[in-house]
């Protein structure tokens, strides 16, 4: 199954409708609200800004599988990430991305090898998927790399459709 073929609502509800993608490279990122890394925000935020214009967006994807720490319903999700952090990018539905409910979506990421190699679950929040225009699975960075990290930029910059 291909990313954009996969089915998963939105955060405000209804279909995410990854379909909309085709063409443009995506950073999907599980991320929570109650973590050491939350700050990231800020720099998802940042790259959001910046290469929307080229055709690029970040996918948020609340997940609360690690030490609950994405607790709140979608509403106190959405108005944490508008508040705090002056969110615009799209986030999806809270989701399992390990486990027996892993949804599909976690299922066609995790294969993809970051630059340790390691594969297979999801090791904490943050970590981070680069989807290609075509929907390929292009590279994985762990939780602790920045999002604005120059490796993550010229993934992005490589990413970006012609």
């Amino acid at each position: 199954m291909s990313f954009h073929d996969v089915e998963i609502d939105a955060l405000t509800g209804g279909p995410a409708n990854l379909a909309q993608y085709r063409g443009k490279a995506v950073l999907v990122v599980n991320v929570a609200s109650r973590c050491g890394l939350t700050p990231q925000y800020t720099a998802l935020e940042k790259i959001h800004e910046q290469y929307a214009p080229r055709g690029f967006t970040v996918l948020g994807v609340p997940c609360n599988q690690f030490m609950g720490q994405e607790p709140g319903t979608a509403e106190e999700i959405a108005d944490f990430c508008s508040a705090t952090y002056g969110v615009t990018f799209p986030m999806t539905e809270k989701t399992d991305v390990n486990g027996a409910q892993r949804h599909p979506l976690y299922t066609a990421l995790v294969p993809t090898p970051d630059a340790e190699g390691h594969t297979g679950d999801i090791r904490w929040n943050f970590e981070k998927f680069l989807v290609a225009p075509d929907g390929t699975i292009t590279a994985r960075f762990s939780p602790q790399t920045e999002p604005d990290a120059p490796e993550v930029t010229a993934a992005i910059e490589a990413a970006l459709p012609a």
